[in-house]
């Protein structure tokens, strides 16, 4: 069932992207974890969903255990101004891989400030009630755990 709070208005996006630095040098099957890839499936989803793209928040390089990325302290100065009220990532690891953090901003902060988000690729809508908007607690500790598990296996090749 649609939001309601929803109805009627118009969505001035932001998309947020994000690629650690662990992430930079990879060798992936798909390019769809550069940040160049992240824009344009972003874009295409905004555009296909006729919304209004106002700004791109771009942290290319920085941890998503990390909430003090200029990128996203970028967004949520935007989201505080009423520039944005909408927020939009590819999938729930690019917006934080700390749980507690993630599920703030993504249970409480926005709903509190009037923003629909969406994680594109696990279908997470917050105007939409649906099932998968269900599992976003359970994503938020398997990402913070995916974080935890390559800090300690990077730890211990160092030493």
């Amino acid at each position: 069932m649609y939001n309601t709070y929803f109805n009627g208005i118009d969505f001035n996006v932001g998309i947020y992207i994000r690629l650690s630095q662990e992430d930079k040098d990879k060798k992936y099957e798909s390019d769809s974890e550069s940040v160049i890839n992240q824009k344009e499936l972003l874009r295409n989803y905004v555009k296909n969903n006729n919304f209004n793209l106002v700004k791109e928040y771009v942290d290319d390089g920085y941890s998503g255990t990390d909430f003090e990325r200029p990128g996203f302290q970028s967004m949520l100065e935007d989201i505080n101004n009423k520039k944005i009220n909408c927020v939009i990532v590819k999938d729930l690891s690019r917006l934080g891989r700390d749980h507690i953090l993630t599920g703030y901003y993504v249970e409480t902060f926005f709903p509190e400030n009037g923003i629909r988000f969406i994680s594109m690729l696990e279908g997470y809508d917050n105007a939409i009630n649906q099932a998968s908007n269900d599992s976003a607690t359970w994503l938020f500790a398997c990402n913070d755990y995916y974080s935890k598990q390559n800090s300690l296996k990077i730890r211990n090749v160092l030493d």
